[in-house]
């Protein structure tokens, strides 16, 4: 596995009891980049996604992260190595103020296999990528709104140093602005040096943000390519993205 290989899959299949749900994906991401997992609904982004978390107890094939092999790990295993995970259900603590949810996600600084210092979060940083955060650290999390929710996800998970981030479906339900604001954030992660895998059916958004795509069909790979030669070629758009 290269040194800049961060995270790669091979053969990954995976099944909710009977349904088989992935045929052997393969992908990879590497360092500094932000790749996003296109489809439409029902293609197997999230399943994807969950799958490189260790959320599936149904799952064949080799996962591999910064030269771990987490094919085995459970997800509490596989976050303490620095893969972070942003469920497209938020799941953030209601009863919580958002201060209080940050420190639910912190985890000890890291360091990159040459011995340099990985991207470190604390709340004060956090509040200066997400200003709306800042302006409402005693806030319950139950009393903010969809996007302030998606916003303290990424943050909470943020707060646990990741290599890398598994985003799912970040533009989904919230309003234009909040999409804006989750693109510029993206932009931002990239440049401290986090990778991003991003599940996403937003091709403007995925177009803001992204070096390479995967499009998946049916639980299999259609096609794959820089986001540039995605964005150029609509017969592939057309057949597996177009709704």
């Amino acid at each position: 596995m290269s040194t800049d290989i961060l995270l790669e899959a091979k053969g990954l299949n995976t099944w909710y009891g009977a349904a088989h749900i992935l045929y052997g994906v393969d992908l990879q991401v590497r360092r500094g980049e932000v790749v996003a997992l296109m489809g439409r609904n029902g293609a197997g982004k999230s399943t994807t996604l969950k799958a490189l978390m260790g959320m599936l107890d149904q799952r064949r094939g080799s996962v591999q992260f910064m030269g771990h092999d987490i094919s085995k790990l459970a997800p509490h295993q596989i976050a303490r190595l620095g893969l972070g995970y942003v469920p497209e259900d938020r799941r953030i603590f209601t009863d919580l103020s958002v201060t209080e949810n940050l420190e639910v996600g912190r985890q000890p600084p890291r360091q990159w296999a040459d011995g340099s210092t990985a991207p470190l979060w604390t709340p004060d940083k956090l509040f200066q990528l997400f200003p709306n955060l800042g302006e409402m650290p005693d806030r319950p999390g139950g009393r903010m709104s969809g996007g302030e929710q998606q916003m303290l996800t990424v943050a909470r998970t943020l707060m646990g140093n990741p290599f890398l981030v598994l985003l799912d479906e970040p533009s989904e339900g919230v309003a234009p602005l909040i999409v804006e604001q989750m693109a510029q954030m993206i932009i931002a992660l990239k440049a401290q040096g986090v990778s991003i895998l991003l599940s996403e059916q937003n091709m403007h958004f995925a177009e803001l943000v992204s070096d390479r795509a995967y499009v998946l069909e049916k639980g299999q790979i259609r096609h794959q390519s820089t986001m540039a030669e995605l964005s150029a070629n609509e017969e592939v758009r057309r057949a597996y993205l177009s709704m």
